[in-house]
């Protein structure tokens, strides 16, 4: 059953009646402010809330040298 325009205008009034025009402007407000974060946060700016960016750098090194395994020197024996 899809509620007609008489059900939605008369759910609009009591809303407003209970809530007044001040409280739904400031929610509405807020709900703006909080969409226009949400979409901030998805551009992928990576910075911290003081404006720096991260940086991240590797701590630990990898060697390239080849190490010899013990079935590799009972080959050589």
């Amino acid at each position: 059953m899809v509620p007609g325009w008489m059900q939605i205008l008369l759910v609009v009034l009591l809303i407003v009646l209970l809530f007044g025009r001040g409280k739904i402007s400031e929610f509405m407000g807020d709900l703006a402010k909080g969409i226009n974060s949400f979409k901030t946060g998805l551009a992928g700016d990576e910075k911290d809330d003081d404006g720096r960016t991260i940086e991240h750098t590797a701590e630990e090194t990898v060697s390239t040298t080849a190490s010899t395994t013990p079935a590799d020197e009972s080959k050589q024996s």
